[in-house]
Parts: structure tokens; C-alpha cells; sequence
């Protein structure tokens, strides 16, 4: 049995191949299929019917990711396969397609995406509520992907400024005392968003931003009394926040406004003894209507492979201790 799936040029289909043929044979090997190139698309062959549909989602995703991603390569790929389980894990048609292409936060033809069904789902909960909660380890792309929406939003006119928040917390909340002006003293604390940023930005468009505030680097504990309308506020590292203090940023919400609150609840820098006000709030607002949680797990990681296999090993020993 066979299927052909369609493509729109033939540089596709040299980009789907890749380099002598890798992407093709990563296929093949997983769902033990035969992929070759035809006139009218590509022919994949194979003998089981329950793996020749796996492949067919697995190819038709990765094409969806090379019109949109044009350097999508092999390692992509076995983001793909991992996310939709390989040749093992049971099929069902609502298995994720990559369908949003962020193509308006494209910068030098670089385009931020999911990559993952985790990193689609939590787009799509960015995109559908006005507060999410992006819960999981190092390298899912929680604030990454979070600041790709928020630059989509400002750049679509749906929102008038992106406000980039983090409880600086070996500041001790209290950076009267370091150097700089606000965004000197909070930059050292804000990097990861700011590295976002500057992959989808130029850096002159960033700073001129920045001056008139369409960017309003914002420390957590001088947003207290504000309401902010008309924004995209990103919350980052809040697992170190207090029950009091994530309550009151919850509350600064105003109209037209999307937040999005990122944190590993595993990795509280908090002092000892000190409540979770990450883990409280996921507890309290589990069940109400325009608040999603979305959880990534060491499946999103879209980091070195390595980074995966450090994840795995610790959540290993902590459900032994558990």
C-alpha cells in the first residue's frame, strides 16, 4: 500500500530530503517505510497501515514546518517524531499539526514556532485566554514562546506595549542600590526575555521601544497599584514569587490585556520555609473559565539532546524519592 503527499516546489522536496537523504532515512527507519520523490509529490510505501499513517503525519508536519521554518532540519524532525510518540505509540487524529507560522515575528527570515504538541498547545492557550500559566523545566520554550506571542500581539496592533516582569529576587526586591537607570538595574535578571526579544527584533527597533516605553521593563514590586490595559505582561521565573505577591500581579490585569506567567515549580529560589505562590495559584485557579494552565514536559525540550536526558535523570531520582 501507498500514499503520495503533495508538494509545492522542488525545493521542498530537497529540503524535506536534507543532506544525503537524512531526513528521508529517519523516516524510513522509524516507521519502516520506502520514500521516494515523484512528479507529483512524494510516494511512501510500506506494508503496515497503522505506520504508513504515522509516517504520513509526521511528513505532512515537518513539510507544514519547512514552508514556514525554511531552516528546518533533521534535528526538527525528531522533535516531530518524539512529539507524536514514533512508530510505537498509538495514533489518533488529533495529533498536533504545526498550523501557527508566527510569520510576523520573523526576523532575517528566523521564525519562532512551536515545535513540540506541548509548544503548540501552549501557543494556542496563549492565543485563545487572557491569563496562562506555562508550567515545566528548563528549555520547553515557556518564555520563548511567550515572547514570540507577545511580539505577534504588538506587532498585529492587538496590544500597545509588552511588559517583561521577574521577581529579582537576589536583588532582594530592592534595586535603589545598583547602578543604571530601571532597565541597567533589571537587565541582568531579565535576560532570558531579553534574548528572546533580540531573536525577533532588530536591536534598534528594541531600544527605541524601550525609550518610549511600547517595551516597559517592569520589576515585579513597583507594578503594586497599577492596571495595565492594552498589554501583553509576561511574569517569568515566578516560581519564586510569594502567594502575596502573585496575587497582587494577577490583579493588575485591565482591559484588552493578555498575561502570561512562566515557571519551573521545581526550582524556587525562595528561602526556606517560604510558601510557592506558583503552586497555591495553580491550585486556586485550576477551574476558572479564561485561565488555562499549560504544562511542558522534558518531551518539549528543545534544547541540546542532552538537556532531555539531565531532566529525565533528575525526575527520575525525585519520583524515587517521592
Amino acid at each position: 500500500m501507498f500514499r503520495v503527499v503533495g508538494l509545492e516546489s522542488q525545493q521542498e522536496a530537497q529540503d524535506f530530503f536534507g543532506l544525503h537523504d537524512e531526513n528521508a532515512r529517519l523516516i524510513e527507519q522509524e516507521y519502516h517505510v520506502k520514500i521516494s520523490s515523484r512528479p507529483d509529490g512524494l510516494r511512501v510505501s510500506g506494508s503496515n497501515k497503522g505506520r504508513l499513517e504515522k509516517a504520513i503525519r509526521v511528513i505532512e508536519n515537518f513539510l507544514q514546518l519547512i514552508r514556514t521554518h525554511r531552516d528546518a532540519d533533521k534535528r526538527e524532525l525528531e522533535l516531530i517524531i518524539r512529539s507524536l510518540g514514533g512508530a510505537k505509540k498509538e495514533w489518533k487524529a488529533s495529533d498536533f499539526r504545526f498550523s501557527q507560522d508566527f510569520r510576523d515575528v520573523a526576523k532575517k527570515e528566523k521564525v519562532a514556532s512551536p515545535k513540540t504538541k506541548g509548544q503548540q498547545e501552549y501557543a494556542d492557550a496563549i492565543r485563545q485566554n487572557d491569563i496562562v500559566f506555562g508550567i515545566g523545566p528548563a528549555g520547553t520554550g515557556k518564555t520563548y514562546l511567550a515572547m514570540a506571542m507577545a511580539v505577534s500581539e504588538l506587532n498585529s496592533g492587538r496590544v500597545r506595549r509588552i511588559i517583561p516582569t521577574r521577581p529579582a529576587l537576589e536583588a532582594g526586591e530592592s534595586l535603589g542600590f545598583l547602578p543604571g537607570d530601571m532597565h541597567q538595574k533589571l537587565s541582568p535578571y531579565l535576560r532570558p526575555l531579553y534574548d528572546a526579544l533580540y531573536d525577533m527584533m532588530e536591536a534598534e527597533k528594541i531600544e527605541k521601544f524601550l525609550e518610549t516605553g511600547i517595551i516597559e521593563v517592569a520589576p515585579l514590586a513597583y507594578m503594586r497599584g497599577r492596571t495595565l490595559n492594552d498589554a501583553f505582561i509576561i511574569l517569568d521565573e515566578a516560581q519564586n514569587c510569594t502567594p502575596e505577591q502573585l496575587k497582587m500581579f494577577l490583579t493588575r490585569l485591565g482591559f484588552d490585556s493578555k498575561v502570561v506567567i512562566t515557571g519551573d515549580i521545581t526550582q524556587s529560589d525562595l528561602p526556606g520555609g517560604k510558601p510557592i505562590g506558583l503552586v497555591q495559584a495553580l491550585e486556586l485557579l485550576n477551574d476558572i473559565q479564561g485561565i488555562k494552565i499549560s504544562y511542558l514536559t522534558g518531551e518539549d525540550v528543545v534544547r541540546h539532546e542532552l538537556v532531555q536526558r539531565i531532566i529525565e535523570a533528575y525526575d527520575k531520582v525525585q519520583r524515587h524519592n517521592d
